[in-house]
């Protein structure tokens, strides 16, 4: 078979894509989700499982959809069609590329609004709003934001911007540029923040709370939740890494790539919990916030802290640029597929995409406010969104390309793709799907 050319480009180098992918796994949920269920499921036990569900389901899918990917060079939706068709079956496979492009394009939409805070605690602990600030204070700092619909506009606004400013470059000077610059940049200001956290008296209790091996406090239900969110955190079942993959050079290894991505994922969110519970506890407060954690509970620690408003800003920067590089990959696959389509220029399907999600962000703004009584089976919008794609279009998706992948794809479509030289390894990898 010729091998297909993308409309779009290609990735420079392996690395880039490397690079590219791992910025669309590395998010929000790595800077406090991760270590704040590991903590409190069992530490090291937890962290265990989530490693087995990692390379068991997450690495596995993952391949999968790269191979569709690069295999079929277009967005998810014109991939699974004709990667279908050319293992001939039904070009109506293309639904799982419209899951997928349709769940990213709802997730934005709400995290963007997420983004928006970060990008406000920029901006607050730049100008030294959080100097010595209480918790109760902090709290209602947290509170009013909420409550303030046309400040979260603002900055829900200013995100959307720097979201399409990257995607309307396209692959080369839009993507590729924006993770070499961006990516090293979030290694660094993790390192600067894990040296200042090592210097914390907290730190050796930091260490405990997340590698501590209680196996009593492992129940089904955590398992449960490291299988949700190794799935998650690899953007499986959204169509980012199809897309990726679609720009993926002919020889590159799709299985060493993946792991890499994987492992370079996982050190991130496991330095995210020691650069966040140090500096909990060596200022004596809760671990177990959650969502509160990043947003009231380290502005009042860094406020304490000597040097804390240097370090605040550089923390919540870094969490800026984790969402950055996520949230270009929940809306490149539906940009690829206007390209596609209706033959546009990237100009064009950029301002189209940016003002639907732009307008879906402000439902999504508005269940902390204006709308707050507005619900969708009980949720507010925000929730709403958080959940069907959370919970039943990512793993419905992921599911789906490994039925297709492991089941539809004819085996030697995958050979070829995939290129493992052991086929144990490969064997391995079709009985895992």
């Amino acid at each position: 078979m010729q091998e297909k050319k993308s409309i779009h480009g290609a990735w420079a180098s392996r690395w880039i894509f490397i690079l590219a992918a791992t910025g669309s796994a590395v998010g929000l949920g790595n800077i406090w989700k991760f270590p704040y269920i590991a903590g409190e499921n069992g530490g090291g036990a937890f962290v265990l499982v989530y490693l087995v569900c990692i390379l068991m389901v997450g690495v596995p899918i993952m391949m999968a959809e790269v191979f569709i990917g690069r295999r079929g060079r277009q967005s998810p939706i014109n991939a699974m069609k004709d990667v279908a068709i050319e293992a001939n079956h039904s070009g109506k496979w293309s639904f799982v590329g419209w899951m997928g492009v349709l769940a990213g394009f709802m997730i934005f939409s709400f995290y963007s609004v997420v983004a928006g805070w970060v990008l406000y605690y920029i901006a607050g602990m730049g100008t030294g709003d959080f100097i010595a600030i209480g918790s109760d204070d902090a709290g209602k700092v947290f509170n009013d934001l909420l409550a303030d619909p046309q400040t979260l506009l603002i900055w829900h606004t200013i995100f959307v911007a720097m979201v399409m400013v990257v995607i309307v470059g396209g692959v080369k000077k839009g993507l590729e540029n924006a993770v070499k610059l961006l990516m090293p940049a979030l290694f660094i200001l993790l390192l600067i923040m894990l040296g200042y956290s090592m210097q914390t008296e907290g730190f050796s209790q930091g260490f405990d709370f997340l590698f501590h091996f209680d196996f009593s406090e492992l129940s089904w239900n955590a398992v449960l939740i490291a299988l949700g969110h190794s799935f998650f955190t690899l953007s499986l079942g959204m169509g980012a890494i199809m897309a990726y993959g679609s720009y993926m050079p002919k020889k590159t290894s799709i299985g060493g790539s993946v792991i890499t991505i994987a492992a370079m994922d996982t050190i991130v969110a496991l330095i995210a919990g020691l650069v966040i519970f140090p500096i909990v506890f060596a200022n004596g407060m809760d671990p177990g916030a959650g969502p509160g954690l990043m947003f009231v509970t380290l502005p009042v620690a860094f406020g304490q802290m000597p040097g804390g408003q240097i370090f605040g800003f550089v923390f919540f920067l870094l969490v800026g640029i984790a969402a950055w590089t996520s949230a270009i990959s929940l809306i490149e696959p539906a940009a690829a597929w206007l390209v596609e389509k209706f033959g546009w220029s990237r100009v064009p399907a950029c301002i189209v995409l940016g003002l639907v999600v732009w307008g879906l962000g402000i439902a999504a703004l508005g269940s902390f406010n204006f709308i707050s009584d507005f619900k969708m089976m009980g949720f507010n919008v925000f929730d709403f969104l958080d959940f069907m794609t959370a919970n039943v279009m990512l793993p419905l998706g992921g599911l789906f390309i490994a039925i297709f992948a492991g089941w539809f794809v004819t085996r030697k479509m995958a050979e070829d793709e995939l290129a493992i030289s052991s086929p144990l390894l490969f064997n391995a990898w079709y009985i895992a799907l």
